[in-house]
């Protein structure tokens, strides 16, 4: 028989609903308790997932009877508060990212969940989206030989709301991460990082002190290079594509159609994913399958403490870069 384990769903909005219908098909998972301060919306968690309460406080939610592992799908604000609440009483640990915002904070929630031997798992879905697990199969197996260059382009359809880019931490913590989480999955460590940023797609985002559109290049450990492109604009739909090449070959994760169809009359045609929960709607269910397969199977979840905190540190060296006209080595980012 699957063991099954106690949750709690920390978030009712649109993330959160999209783990609750993972959740709600999960053999594992038995959602105790659903916390969303906009308490409407917990309810409609709480009743898809049939849960026994719902709170307005996530910490609440947390202490209830039964829990034995939590899903943050709470303001990035705080995702450090719920973590270090939950690690203290033991509790199984799924967070979407970011930890935090900075480096000191992450480090030292990170640290408590290491010290306390809870499972944690920090949500970047990329690793588990089928074309990049395999990518990163056959990288593993020599298939392409060293790698010597990685590139990802990762375009959103517009920009997401003002008051939401003030406190997002600009766009490499919030928007490029995932690229730099891949670029370490699939690659390596990063060394040395160098950004460009411009204002090309709303000047309200250069008035916050942010940009809308970079190019970040990396060099890593093992002396591959890379490059990295990110916009807040793609007015076609969600544009991500990643590439590694090799002295063998190479692999590359292409903007594939919604639909596996080509219409060939005046031209070719085909759809297009508009928005990321719907090209990565696989991969956000089958990351959490992951979480709780590796509870039940008593195995670490992954990716984990260090590759939350890695990736953190490459996008804020990011940001340094950018303000600084400079390359920035990972060794001054502390």
């Amino acid at each position: 028989m699957n063991k099954s384990f106690g949750v709690a769903l920390l978030g009712a909005g649109r993330m959160g609903m999209e783990h609750a219908r993972t959740l709600m098909a999960l053999p594992e998972a038995r959602v105790l308790a659903v916390a969303d301060p906009n308490l409407e919306a917990a309810e409609v968690a709480r009743a898809l997932l049939r849960a026994e309460k719902v709170y307005a406080e996530p910490l609440e939610a947390i202490q209830h009877p039964g829990v034995e592992a939590v899903v943050i799908v709470t303001p990035t604000d705080t995702h450090a508060r719920c973590i270090e609440a939950a690690a203290l009483v033991g509790k199984a640990i799924f967070c979407e990212k970011p930890v935090a915002k900075d480096l000191a904070e992450t480090r030292r929630v990170m640290q408590l969940v290491e010290e306390r031997g809870v499972p944690f798992q920090i949500g970047f879905q990329r690793r588990y989206d089928p074309p990049y697990l395999e990518a990163r199969r056959r990288i593993e197996a020599g298939e392409i030989g060293p790698v010597e260059q990685f590139i990802s382009v990762m375009r959103d359809p517009a920009p997401a709301p003002l008051d939401y880019l003030k406190t997002s931490g600009g766009i490499f913590v919030d928007q490029s991460i995932h690229d730099i989480d891949c670029a370490r999955y699939l690659v390596g460590e990063v060394e040395a990082v160098h950004a460009w940023g411009a204002v090309r797609v709303d000047p309200r985002i250069g008035e916050i002190g942010d940009v809308d559109t970079t190019n970040l290049s990396l060099r890593f450990t093992n002396g591959a290079l890379g490059v990295i492109q990110n916009s807040r604009r793609a007015v076609y739909g969600y544009d991500v594509r990643t590439e590694v090449f090799g002295a063998e070959g190479k692999l590359v994760m292409d903007a594939t159609p919604k639909t596996p169809l080509w219409r060939y009359q005046a031209g070719v045609q085909a759809d297009h994913y508009h928005f990321f929960m719907d090209r990565f709607k696989e991969a956000y269910r089958l990351e959490l399958t992951a979480f709780f397969q590796a509870l039940a199977e008593g195995r670490s979840p992954s990716p984990g403490p260090k590759d939350a905190l890695e990736s953190l540190r490459i996008a804020l060296a990011a940001s340094r870069s950018l303000k600084e006209n400079r390359i920035v080595l990972l060794q001054e980012v502390v």
